[in-house]
């Protein structure tokens, strides 16, 4: 049994989530820098210009790539040969997040009750899903999840006669009734499976997924492909000003499901898609 002290846990939590707000992970930032170079018209391809400079602009100022700097989403991968001592999890995460939102003076988003919206004043509490894997090891993915995009994700029960056709037409639905809200060109989660919750679940696992890597069953890897050309037909373009980049990458996360349904679930991110990994 190996142990791991909860401290390790805060300065790694503490870590990601300042250097997640600052700089983009490398295969999008490349994405967004390709689309710039692929637009033609006068303002999307200036758009493009200006989000690639807002990230050259954070990364030599070392400040956030945006002012929303997002409600702390966590995915834990927790070897069962590991015992953590000193503390427990969730709070070594939770102190995590609040010293790196206080220290890497990150705007703090978070309310501590939805409806009497009292500030928590240290971005605390994440959101936390944890699972128990073989090993002894601890994987962390942390994603500040903005609300800009996030409000415009969508989530449908569909009948299981819906077919792979169905399934486009709510992806295009939702990406059209998001329009220029999402801050686009945007990286779409799709969770396809499951049940009501955990379809969610897995469409936000997809957006923590790298935009350069497909999904390993080329069924979904080709779907992925597919539904990221009709949606850059759709004209939306950088910022909704029309282009040829409305989305930079379409990830798919499937999971079985019960014979009598069919849940689908589009977490949409913005250009800005934020997360970073690390396994202790």
């Amino acid at each position: 049994m190996r142990e791991l002290k909860a401290e390790l846990i805060t300065k790694a939590v503490r870590d990601m989530v300042i250097d997640a707000n600052i700089c983009l992970p490398a295969d999008l930032e490349a994405r967004i820098v390709s689309a710039a170079g692929n637009e033609t018209g006068e303002l999307p391809k200036s758009v493009m210009g200006d989000l690639v400079k807002n990230l050259d602009a954070a990364r030599e100022l070392n400040i956030p790539v945006c002012q929303d700097t997002g409600l702390v989403v966590v995915f834990a991968e927790i070897g069962q040969e590991l015992h953590i001592t000193g503390g427990g999890f969730d709070e070594a995460v939770n102190e995590g997040v609040r010293q790196g939102y206080k220290e890497g003076f990150l705007r703090k988003s978070v309310v501590a009750d939805p409806l009497r919206r009292v500030n928590t004043e240290d971005n605390s509490p994440a959101v936390i899903h944890a699972a128990i894997t073989g090993g002894d090891r601890l994987k962390l993915t942390v994603s500040p999840k903005g609300f800009g995009s996030e409000n415009m994700s969508a989530l449908k029960m569909m009948l299981p006669t819906a077919n792979k056709g169905d399934i486009t037409e709510f992806v295009l639905e939702t990406v059209k009734k998001a329009g220029a809200n999402p801050c686009p060109p945007v990286v779409l989660g799709v969770g396809i499976g499951g049940d009501f919750e955990y379809s969610a679940i897995l469409a936000k696992k997809a957006l923590c997924r790298s935009v350069s890597e497909r999904n390993g069953d080329k069924f979904y890897a080709d779907f992925e492909i597919e539904l990221l050309n009709k949606i850059n037909e759709l004209n939306i373009g950088p910022q909704g000003f029309g282009g040829k980049t409305t989305a930079l990458a379409v990830n798919i996360e499937a999971a079985p499901t019960h014979i009598a349904g069919l849940p689908v679930a589009v977490n949409i991110g913005c250009h800005v898609t934020r997360h970073k990994s690390i396994i202790i």
